[in-house]
């Protein structure tokens, strides 16, 4: 295992990233099939999964990639530094692409996608360098159960009680203190400091499900691990939803267990599919996808500038694409989605040069 590169992570890595890219960019926001949104507030919904299974594959990435290193006798203070830069450089073109998107200098949003990919990197990667997977384990668990007490007890400044309502719950005030910037939603940001607490623990996991990888197992007892672990998780945050309700935009804990878990098993899924039978054709998109992910999703959001804003004639290219439904009496939802299919297929294209030319761009 340690000597091969495992298409299964490269492919579900890949893949998770064309389904940020088909959610992101529908034909019309006005025309979404409901599985393709967040939701609203409590629940979850397929597109809820995304981001929090990507954060899992950065964990699995860090424990393959530095276990490595660690048993060639790297120096770890060298690894600090390269693994701070790299975290440097990812925040940095997080913050960019929001300033370059919005056009203005004024507001400039610090909280993020990549900024939160960038921060559960760092503190991740240098936990992992330093730590066994015991203390983990152990850290994850008290990460967990600090937020949930923290979010459930403490109240909000300015209420009688925890309250766990959009913009006026402790992570959204706590934002509003120490978070500088422009915030998503205007009083709280989805990706705020205080709600990144818990996605460090959906990076820890990661790491733990890594280091089973990692282990002397056979690989099948490996699959059966990693699978039945993440069933239980999944099945303890459902329950955990009971008391603190499974929430993307607050990160909760249940959320972190019923992700980690569906991303658990989604993984020993394709561990037995593609490196165990495998069936790597069917890999072979995914794995594309996943050779230059970040690099692949910030192109997407740059070439938003082309199929979104600039006009061809008097509107922008999706609104002409839109008004294909209109005539040929296609449901606008369907014609919203196969532009989201369509858009996911013009990202491919530098990608698949990338990986053809074997030049992978890490940021």
């Amino acid at each position: 295992m340690e000597n091969q590169r495992l298409l299964s992570l490269d492919a579900f890595r890949g893949f998770t990233i064309a389904a940020m890219i088909l959610v992101n960019n529908p034909g019309s926001w006005d025309h979404v099939y409901s599985p393709l949104l967040h939701a609203k507030w409590n629940g979850l919904t397929p597109t809820d999964l995304v981001f929090p299974f990507f954060l899992f594959i950065v964990g699995v990435s860090i424990a393959l990639a530095y276990s490595k290193r660690i048993d060639q006798g790297a120096n770890k203070n060298k690894m600090v530094q390269k693994i701070v830069g790299r975290s440097l450089k990812i925040f940095g073109v997080g913050v960019l692409l929001t300033i370059i998107l919005s056009l203005s200098f004024k507001d400039i949003r610090i909280a993020g996608v990549l900024q939160r990919i960038a921060v559960v990197f760092l503190i991740c990667s240098v936990f992992f360098l330093y730590s066994r997977w015991k203390t983990q384990v152990t850290v994850a668990g008290i990460l967990l159960v600090f937020y949930w007490l923290a979010m459930t007890l403490i109240p909000t400044p300015g209420y009688e009680k925890a309250v766990l309502e959009p913009g006026i719950n402790l992570a959204a005030w706590f934002d509003g203190k120490f978070l500088p910037g422009h915030m998503w939603q205007g009083t709280w940001d989805p990706e705020g400091l205080f709600s990144t607490i818990p996605a460090i623990a959906t990076g820890i996991i990661g790491m733990l499900v890594g280091t089973l990888l990692l282990s002397q197992l056979a690989q099948d007892k490996k699959n059966i691990w990693i699978f039945t672990l993440g069933f239980i998780m999944s099945i303890l945050g459902y329950w955990w939803d009971l008391v603190f309700p499974i929430n993307k935009n607050l990160w909760t804990s249940s959320y972190v267990l019923v992700t980690s878990g569906l991303a658990s098993m989604t993984l020993a899924s394709l561990l037995f599919l593609i490196d165990g039978l495998g069936y790597k054709k069917f890999a072979g998109i995914g794995i594309i996808f996943g050779a230059n992910a970040i690099t692949i999703y910030v192109l997407s959001d740059l070439l938003t500038f082309l199929f979104y804003r600039i006009p061809i004639g008097e509107v922008s290219l999706n609104v002409h694409f839109m008004s294909f439904g209109d005539w040929a009496g296609l449901s606008m939802k369907f014609v919203s989605f196969i532009y989201a299919l369509l858009y996911i297929t013009i990202n491919f294209i530098p990608a698949y040069f990338l990986f053809k030319k074997k030049l992978f761009i890490k940021l």
